[in-house]
């Protein structure tokens, strides 16, 4: 079987695109089965036994004789693919393939869904990070009826076990530069960072992926005919063995991605925006209005403090920003707020929810002077359009990242 998929990707100019019906390349045995699973692997030849040991038994009994795991490696110098290899015999469903010229993650796992068999088709590192377990959770929302099911860190029963407060950061802020620059594709899921999902395989045949690094599943959402999403929590665990192979490059390249999504024009943009919640988040923000507006005046009128407009406004709207967060905890997210009443997790909500409106009242700061200095010279007018502009930034980055399930024990 091996030697099979190694003459496959001598090809290595084959574009990224998925087939409708399963690859007659695999042999005589070209039938449809349910589930492939790809696993790619760069140096992780003290996971890989483990791996597919674990795997094995959860889908043995999920699915039995009904998936197969195809474990695509980038030639690894400590020759992960041979150790691979010499499982297929104790592992009947168990394919390898060495790619020699071609490299990276995400190529890696379009690569192992062309050769896969699977009416469903997915994706899970061999590092141990994403926990086996999960995948029967996965495929039981793909039965009942999702397009896509991914393995979130962000809804509930999601987290990350132990990461430093620089990675928390840089995730945190990756995210929001994702809702920024491709809000349609971003907005669709809580953590569409993850590496740990699975599709149903219409949704991207026919379809040509060019994903940039390692985040593949920003390419299947915004390329994809997804419809309904599933989210399934998981901890991220700390890797057992191995190194990890995070670095400065892939947040680059990630950044290459969006930037390259936002200015291909077929893309595949849909949005489920909870009005209801839009609403409420409004009036509560008319509430808050009036406390900036009020504050506002007493700092900064010619008759009161004289402060100022630059220095008011920033204090104004501090205020307005505790005001509102209370009254959204309390009301607009109840539905995740009385899940995480403790004060460490209201805290952690608050220091979220402060640090997005900080950003928006830079931007709020922004349009008050241009609209001030520029077009109408009228404080309270140009504070309102400010304001205006700001609120949907706002809630819908608060509603991605503030009322998240993000703290596991």
């Amino acid at each position: 079987m091996s030697q099979r998929t190694n003459k496959f990707w001598s090809r290595t100019t084959t574009p990224l695109t998925i087939n409708p019906l399963p690859s007659t390349n695999l042999g005589t045995d070209s039938q449809p089965i349910f589930f492939s699973l790809v696993i790619p692997t760069y140096q992780e030849r003290h996971n890989i036994h483990k791996v597919v040991k674990i795997l094995t038994q959860h889908l043995n009994e999920f699915i039995p004789s009904q998936y197969e795991l195809i474990v695509v490696d980038d030639n690894s110098p400590d020759r992960t693919w041979e150790v691979a290899q010499s499982l297929m015999a104790e592992y009947p469903q168990l394919q390898v393939i060495r790619r020699e010229q071609e490299r990276g993650l995400s190529s890696a796992v379009i690569r192992g869904w062309q050769v896969a068999k699977g009416t469903i088709l997915g994706v899970i590192d061999g590092d141990l990070q994403h926990p086996p377990e999960i995948l029967t959770k996965l495929l039981q929302a793909i039965t009942q009826g999702a397009d896509l099911a991914v393995a979130s860190r962000h809804v509930d029963g999601g987290g990350v076990s132990s990461w430093s407060m620089i990675r928390r950061v840089l995730s945190r802020g990756a995210q929001i530069l994702g809702l920024i620059l491709l809000p349609g594709v971003l907005g669709r899921v809580s953590d569409p960072m993850s590496g740990y999902f699975i599709i149903r395989r219409p949704c991207i045949a026919g379809v040509t992926l060019n994903p940039v690094g390692y985040k593949i599943l920003l390419e299947v959402i915004a390329r994809g005919n997804i419809s309904k999403i599933a989210e399934v929590g998981y901890v991220f665990c700390e890797r057992q063995e191995g190194e990890s192979k995070v670095t400065w490059k892939q947040y680059i390249e990630y950044l290459q991605h969006l930037i390259r999504l936002r200015l291909t024009k077929k893309v595949n943009v849909q949005i489920s925006f909870p009005l209801a919640k839009f609403l409420r988040f409004g009036l509560v923000g008319l509430s808050g209005v009036f406390v900036d507006m009020t504050i506002l005046y007493l700092l900064s009128d010619p008759n009161s403090l004289a402060l100022p407009l630059i220095g008011s406004k920033i204090i104004a709207g501090e205020i307005a920003i505790v005001n509102n967060f209370f009254w959204n905890d309390a009301w607009t997210f109840a539905d995740v707020s009385s899940q995480q009443q403790e004060l460490h997790q209201r805290l952690k909500r608050f220091w979220k929810f402060n640090l997005i409106c900080l950003a928006g009242l830079g931007l709020n700061v922004l349009v008050l002077n241009l609209v001030f200095n520029w077009i109408i010279p009228n404080r309270y007018i140009a504070n309102l359009i400010a304001i205006a502009v700001t609120t949907i930034w706002n809630f819908w980055v608060n509603l991605k990242l503030s009322w998240r399930v993000t703290d596991v024990k």
